[in-house]
């Protein structure tokens, strides 16, 4: 059995030892945090929410094994779990004075960066993740902020040190939540604190304003003297309150002190209405000559117009019916199920034959994991379940749900509505992405009503509007998604122009995601407005075309509407995936919105915006693309993204080029990591990256970043990029915009030219095998290797042909026909390719002459005037044609008696010039 190392700390743990316990497991990589069976209650209540968040394990779950070390955190009393011995080793972390030496077997820990006197325990390891760079997440730096706080009286208490104050600015740093730490941190009272706090109690009134509950404790204390603020904090943590108002009458004076603990309710605005001040959650006030009752009537007055309702479970469950197990399932099944999903639990649910659902209690992972390792996986969930019927309404407020979570344990709770039906679920991770606002008070972040009125012509925004009131009709949720409202909130998509008027199909592209069946909801559009749908019902997807004139658009409500519809409308019915193994296209099932954004590539792209009436422009970002956006980075939504899908390698370096963004480093490893797997994608999908990279504005940014990483030569070996490639591009850019009627004239797709400039550099100086049906050398591998379109092939063949002649049209004595004779077998687009390439005046030249005059010159004499002399067809039509041409090129010859002539000398040439 192998030897290991378990981090105990005392019984009635606080928060430093639970803090202690986590540092010390982040600085000894492979060892076991072990809880100790008693903790401190808000210590409980900690864990009750966030436990799944930590390494800890309880003493009962220990792992066989000899326990070769203990490491002590903040104590030298423990309770040994299974596995010591008197072999095991102990090493002490403690910040604690002792005058007594160490046991045998004991040693101090030597690693610490200072004297061992620190205000709290967690001190002295926070220092050392700091030196050696450890990366904390923010719910970690929370719990280790936490363990500071309490021990040192929140930084007051005497024993404090400049290091606890130190450590704690680095947590912050990594995003330690000091709301959070408010919440589970306590202050003491005074006596004459806890004797006024006893009058306020008895006189404290709950008031709903708002949706948010308001407490508004008054008392008359003349003599006293001592610090109001402490008991504005204990009050509103007593009654779990969203904010406080404390009003005590000193005699000559009325103080008022608030705390709020929503973004609903900003106490500073009331308080600055008292003549007082403050900020949102904090203020203060002093009046002069007002009694009790005439402030709280202006409290009361100033929170009626003030107040906003508060976050409810709705705006951040994830909605729709989540996977749901029912009673009779297997546990190893359901085990199977919770792999797939990602998820710590599952509710169990029997559903009556009436369609009604009976919740039974929930299954947690750990639990079935559990019931796996000792051969129960064939036993049925309702054997194994947590038994009960915890659930929540989506109107509830957030600390509803905290006091539920609490005292159930449940880390999953469903929601149900009013008939009973399970509607959606909320969890713990839901809470924990909380922190990462700047507010509880709404799930949905700003609104974007006013940008969507801005850049949609009235009939667009009409469109969006019918498609929000008919979903709601249907009892469906419909969300805006994508790039069009990455682009609105980047300021990329133009404001439509003042005389916009004509319906010509040409809007923006805007894909709608249908918490319910996009199918149906389409159908009814369309039954309604007119156009043709096209459905893909495997896949919940389809598309109203809004552009067809055999199927006019036929409502009023948007014929009357100026402007311009776009010239289709994409619904998808919200779903969710995962990849049975990686590279290969993922296995699609109905889901959430909030599951179908996290299926997406980059955090960037997962913000929706609500279309239905009563949410109209609230903006959802479940996954920090909004802060991603404002940080002007890509990041991907999870470790496995490129693993999953090696394609969003080329995504992420094409959007990181597009809007002048940095791959975030994180993802810049994961990239990285993955560059390998691409290999494993189909051509298909990489030529349609690449094809995608080439019609940006500056492809070739992409693709001097690409080939810095790695991934063209992924690709292909021989891909690569060349210190003139980005000029050649950009040069190209210029004439398109210039509109070059050249560009027009060759016709070809804009990406097929900058897939002629890619390759160039690697087509060999020689002429290819001109039979269409053979592709050897580069072409061949490059063609087999990325499955490229027959078109794309035959221009690199002609551009070979032309770089096989450079020497030849670079050599100023060559005479025109002979330029002519190489030039003529080339298309234009490759001939533009050709002089884009090749920074050379008198290729220029030829290429310029050839286009402008050369191509034009043509003998006069014809083949049928040929026949007319007695000139049977065949080689010899050939020969004297080309002959004529190059004496004309060359100037030998110049008009129509000149061509007979020299054509009756050919003749006289030929022996038997009839044959």
């Amino acid at each position: 059995m192998p030897n290991r190392t378990v981090i105990l700390t005392h019984e009635h743990a606080d928060f430093d030892a639970l803090a202690s316990l986590l540092a010390a497991a982040l600085l000894f990589p492979g060892s076991i945090p072990v809880l100790p069976r008693t903790i401190n209650r808000n210590g409980q209540a900690f864990l009750a929410l966030y436990r799944s968040s930590f390494p800890f394990v309880e003493p009962d779950r220990m792992p066989r094994g000899r326990v070769a070390q203990a490491v002590l955190v903040d104590t030298r009393s423990f309770n040994a779990v299974k596995g010591m011995d008197e072999a095991t080793r102990y090493l002490l972390i403690d910040h604690h004075s002792y005058t007594e030496p160490l046991p045998d077997g004991w040693r101090w820990w030597e690693d610490a960066l200072g004297p061992l006197s620190t205000g709290a325990n967690t001190t002295l390891l926070v220092e050392k993740l700091m030196v050696q760079g450890v990366d904390v997440t923010p719910i970690q730096a929370t719990l280790l902020a936490l363990g500071i706080y309490e021990d040192t009286g929140g930084l007051l208490y005497s024993s404090t040190t400049h290091r606890d104050a130190r450590c704690v600015a680095w947590l912050l740093e990594e995003g330690a939540n000091l709301e959070v730490v408010h919440r589970f941190t306590h202050y003491p009272l005074s006596p004459e604190q806890q004797a006024l706090g006893d009058d306020l109690i008895a006189s404290a009134e709950h008031v709903q304003v708002a949706g948010q509950t308001l407490v508004i404790a008054a008392a008359s204390a003349p003599d006293f003297r001592d610090e109001i603020s402490a008991l504005a904090h204990k009050l509103r943590e007593l009654y779990e309150a969203d904010a406080v108002f404390v009003v005590v009458d000193l005699g000559d004076r009325v103080q008022v002190v608030a705390r709020s603990r929503s973004d609903g309710v900003d106490v500073g605005t009331i308080a600055t209405a008292l003549g007082g001040g403050g900020h949102s959650r904090a203020a203060a006030a002093l009046i002069r000559g007002g009694t009790l009752s005439d402030v709280r009537s202006k409290i009361l007055e100033m929170a009626g117009v003030s107040v906003r309702p508060p976050l409810t479970v709705r705006e951040m469950m994830s909605r729709g019916r989540p996977q749901i197990l029912p009673p009779e399932m297997a546990v190893g099944e359901a085990a199977k199920r919770m792999r797939r999903y990602g998820h710590e639990g599952f509710p169990v649910v029997r559903v009556s034959p009436d369609g009604s659902d009976e919740l039974l209690g929930i299954l947690l992972r750990r639990d079935a994991d559990r019931a796996i390792d000792h051969g129960l996986e064939k036993r049925p969930v309702e054997r194994l379940m947590r038994a009960g019927a915890v659930t929540i309404g989506p109107d509830a407020p957030i600390s509803e749900l905290h006091r539920l979570m609490i005292e159930s344990g449940w880390g999953q709770i469903p929601v149900v509505d009013g008939m009973g039906q399970i509607t959606g679920i909320v969890t713990r991770t839901d809470l924990i992405k909380l922190w990462g606002k700047t507010s509880e008070a709404s799930h949905t972040l700003p609104d974007v009503s006013r940008p969507l009125a801005e850049h949609l012509t009235p009939v667009q925004h009409r469109l969006l509007r019918l498609a929000g009131e008919m979903a709601t009709e249907y009892g469906h949720a419909v969300y805006l998604v994508g790039g069009f409202v990455r682009d609105l909130l980047l300021g990329r998509i133009a404001a439509p122009s003042a005389g916009a008027g004509q319906r010509q199909g040409n809007g923006p592209d805007m894909d709608i995601v249908v918490e319910g069946d996009a199918i149906a909801l389409l159908e009814a559009m369309q039954a309604q407005c007119g156009g043709r749908i096209v459905t893909h019902r495997r896949f919940g997807t389809a598309k109203w075309l809004l552009d067809e004139p055999a199927h006019p658009i036929t409502c009023l409500e948007l014929l009357d509407e100026a402007g311009d519809l776009p010239t289709h409308l994409d619904l998808v019915t919200a779903r969710t995936e995962f990849y049975t193994e990686p590279t290969v296209l993922p296995t699609v099932e109905q889901g959430s919105i909030k599951l179908d954004l996290h299926r997406r590539d980059f955090t960037i792209n997962t913000l929706a915006i609500v279309l239905t009436p009563d949410r109209w422009g609230d903006l959802l970002d479940f996954y920090g693309g909004l802060a991603d956006l404002r940080q002007g980075q890509i990041r991907a939504l999870h470790s496995l993204s490129f693993v999953d899908d090696p394609t969003r390698i080329l995504r992420a370096v094409r959007y990181e080029q597009r809007f002048d963004f940095r791959i975030e480093d994180r993802t810049l490893e994961l990239l990285s990591d993955a560059v390998p797997l691409v290999d494993r994608v189909t051509p298909a999908r990489i030529r349609h990256e690449l094809d995608r990279i080439f019609q940006e504005s500056e492809p070739g940014k992409t693709l001097n970043r690409l080939d810095e990483l790695g991934v063209l030569a992924a690709i292909h070996p021989r891909l690569a990029t060349t210190p003139a490639l980005a000029g050649q591009c950009a040069a190209l850019r210029s004439r398109l915009a210039a509109a070059d009627p050249s560009l027009e004239e060759a016709g070809e797709a804009i990406e097929r030219l900058y897939w002629g400039l890619l390759v160039y550099p690697l087509l060999p100086g020689e002429e290819v095998d001109e039979d269409e049906g053979s592709v050897s050398g580069v072409i061949g591998e490059l063609t087999e290797a990325l499955k490229l379109r027959g078109e794309t092939t035959r221009l690199m063949r002609r551009l070979a042909h032309l770089k096989a002649h450079r020497d030849d049209l670079a050599d100023a004595s060559l005479p025109p026909s002979q330029a002519v004779e190489i030039l003529d077998r080339s298309p234009l687009a490759a001939r533009l390719l050709f002089g884009l390439a090749e920074n050379s005046p008198i290729i220029h030249t030829y290429l310029r002459r050839f286009q402008e005059e050369w191509q034009h010159i043509r003998p006069t004499i014809t083949g049928r005037d040929l026949a007319g002399m007695g000139i049977r067809p065949g080689p010899a039509f050939g020969h004297i044609l080309r002959r004529l041409r190059a004496d004309l090129l060359d100037g030998k010859i110049a008009g129509v008696e000149e061509e007979k002539r020299l054509v009756e000398a050919l003749i006289e040439e030929q022996s038997d010039p009839q044959e």
